[in-house]
């Protein structure tokens, strides 16, 4: 019974990563590019033509072996486009949660919020790459029940702020507003049911 890592691994030996993948992200990237800038005007079969060319010499001489050592694009490629989409992946997360807190970041807590969003993006993949290991590195008596008791504490306080919190002073967006008034009108929906 084949496994996705034989199915990985066969698609490895065909040459996908190695031939496939680097030819259809030069296509697109140089097709997008002319058809963008209409530099052969708007001759959609010229823009073909001229990104299928530039990608199959992208890729030919690495097949080949013809590329000077050390000087192979196809590698170069292979070896940073993980990174560069570690990076941009980080960056969607980050817009993410600035998202969820509203459009204006400049009133009331949202910029400490702002701040708290970038750390905690900052902390996940610095953990991730091994720069730090977390609280065990601050403090030694930090296991996993601690970070489930600080959790814990930290959903019941936001409850608790939101529940007592005065309607007429409130520094929450509309969106977070919008977010909470359906999460409320969801649970009471579920409590009505049962």
């Amino acid at each position: 019974m084949a496994t996705f890592e034989t199915l990985v691994y066969y698609l490895e030996t065909y040459g996908v990563l190695d031939v496939l993948l680097p030819f259809l992200l030069v296509f697109t990237i140089i097709y997008a590019v002319l058809l963008k800038t209409k530099i052969l005007g708007d001759r959609k079969n010229f823009n073909v033509i001229i990104a299928l060319i530039l990608g199959l010499l992208f890729v030919i001489p690495h097949i080949l072996g013809t590329y000077p050592l050390g000087y192979d694009p196809v590698r170069v490629l292979n070896e940073t486009l993980p990174s560069i989409s570690l990076v941009s992946v980080a960056a969607i997360m980050l817009l993410i949660l600035l998202g969820i807190f509203g459009k204006n970041l400049a009133q009331g807590a949202a910029p400490l919020i702002a701040v708290f969003a970038v750390g905690f993006v900052a902390y996940i993949f610095g953990a991730s790459f091994g720069l730090w290991r977390g609280p065990y590195d601050l403090f030694s008596w930090w296991t996993a029940e601690t970070t489930e008791l600080m959790v814990i504490i930290l959903i019941f306080g936001l409850v608790v702020y939101f529940i007592t919190k005065d309607p007429t002073t409130s520094t929450v967006s509309g969106t977070a507003k919008n977010v909470w008034k359906g999460l409320g009108g969801l649970l009471e929906d579920i409590g009505k049911k049962h």
